[in-house]
């Protein structure tokens, strides 16, 4: 008698413990971080993504939207990492905004992160209302990926397609040499 009262006890015990752990794990997971071995996700909804979308800095911005399940995205991520490095003394940053499901950035997103050294901040857009911030990106956006934004404080524009690195060069020249 005494082990199954002793049993029931620790039964309940845990089933709260791990209920706990449980709801705290998914907090923190919604709020921004998203860690595995010193690889660092920040996971942002539109609204705290615009800002970056937005800067009247001195920089030229080029921005990829992107998934690790789209064929066309992966292929092109090469480009955008050679852009990067042989562009940051130009004043010119690369953001790699992930559109991947959230659930499974641990697991997907990551891991490719590793695998494919990139080396660009990549950020988790975690963002359910896709009608909202695919117009308020781009008037035109469709919501097809690969697409990229490149801005400056003078210019704006956006791209619904796939990038080889000269196009995508070009196309970053044109902020820097007016």
């Amino acid at each position: 008698m005494k082990w199954k009262v002793l049993f029931v006890g620790l039964f309940v015990a845990m089933s709260f413990s791990c209920k706990k752990e449980s709801v705290a794990k998914k907090e923190v997971e919604k709020e921004t971080v998203v860690q595995e071995n010193k690889i660092t996700v920040k996971s942002y909804n539109y609204s705290e993504l615009k800002p970056l979308l937005e800067k009247k800095d001195d920089k030229i911005y080029v921005i990829n939207f992107w998934a690790t399940w789209c064929g066309p995205c992966v292929k092109e991520l090469p480009y955008f990492e050679k852009l990067g490095k042989q562009y940051a003394g130009k004043n010119v940053e690369v953001i790699l905004v992930s559109l991947d499901f959230p659930k499974q950035a641990e697991k997907k997103l990551i891991p490719f992160i590793q695998k494919k050294n990139l080396q660009s901040e990549v950020i988790l857009l975690d963002d359910v209302n896709e009608d909202v911030w695919i117009k308020a990106i781009d008037k035109n956006w469709s919501g097809a990926i690969p697409a990229t934004l490149i801005y400056s404080k003078n210019k704006r524009m956006f791209y619904e397609q796939s990038f080889k690195y000269e196009t995508l060069e070009k196309e970053v020249q044109t902020f820097l040499n007016p």
